[in-house]
């Protein structure tokens, strides 16, 4: 089976090459077969060329562009049209994600699993320098996606998670632009039926660079998706489940 590391990245230069490194290595010494798709979102600082260098050293990393309009949600939605492995992952290239966890998402996978999720937030999960601001928001998001969906997952909008090509195809069209998609995805696999396990993660926060993620302008889009999945489990009668004769 062949994995793809989907990276989305927006002006990350001094991040880039230690986080691509830190997961080849990681995944060549596991032996698993992958690439690396590392997709520049308008970036204006040198991410594109250290990305380049990257992809020129190492014929299993590739540089995906994309060209507008900019936005997180759409970065990984070029980067999975693009990826050609079996099990796609999505990871920061802030380097907050640790290579030993995606090895183990693709030991999950390849156990039979449809998805495979982390937390932070359970046993043997753990967080390093979590702006304490971030921290609440984040958990009192999550309990409010808990509490609507009925979910024993209490990490649901972490961004690094694996899922099946299958899963990809089974959950589209995704229509979230920016990182309100960290949460589409996941809860669009799990209303539709696919099967999933949850591991413990570590994250740590970034050494250089800013966070894109801007909570006062994402509030408003993370609650539209999640009502709008919300409203499918609710009123769509099992049309999209994965069970259907449409996605057969």
């Amino acid at each position: 089976m062949k994995f793809s590391v989907v990276i989305p990245a927006h002006n990350e230069a001094e991040n880039l090459p230690a986080t691509v490194s830190g997961i080849t290595q990681a995944l060549a010494a596991a032996g698993l077969e992958y690439e690396i798709v590392v997709v520049n979102d308008g970036s204006s600082d040198d991410t594109e060329a250290a990305a380049a260098q990257l992809a020129a050293a190492d014929g299993r990393v590739r540089l995906v562009h994309n060209a507008g309009p900019h936005g997180y949600g759409l970065t990984v939605r070029a980067g999975l049209a693009a990826a050609t492995g079996d099990a796609i992952a999505v990871m920061m290239a802030d380097g907050s994600d640790r290579p030993a966890d995606l090895v183990a998402y693709c030991r999950k996978i390849l156990e039979g699993y449809d998805c495979v999720f982390g937390s932070r937030f359970i046993r043997d999960g753990r967080v390093t320098d979590y702006p304490i601001h971030k921290l609440f928001l984040n958990r009192l998001a999550n309990w409010f996606i808990r509490v609507l969906f009925h979910l024993p997952y209490n990490d649901i909008t972490n961004a690094f998670k694996c899922y099946r090509r299958t899963v990809l195809g089974g959950i589209g069209p995704l229509i979230s632009n920016h990182f309100n998609l960290t949460v589409e995805m996941p809860l669009k696999a799990i209303v539709r039926g696919y099967s999933y396990t949850v591991i413990p993660i570590s994250w740590t926060n970034r050494r250089y660079g800013m966070s894109k993620l801007k909570i006062q302008e994402m509030g408003g889009r993370y609650l539209f998706i999640v009502l709008y999945v919300w409203l499918e489990k609710l009123l769509a009668r099992g049309d999209y489940h994965r069970d259907k004769a449409f996605y057969v």
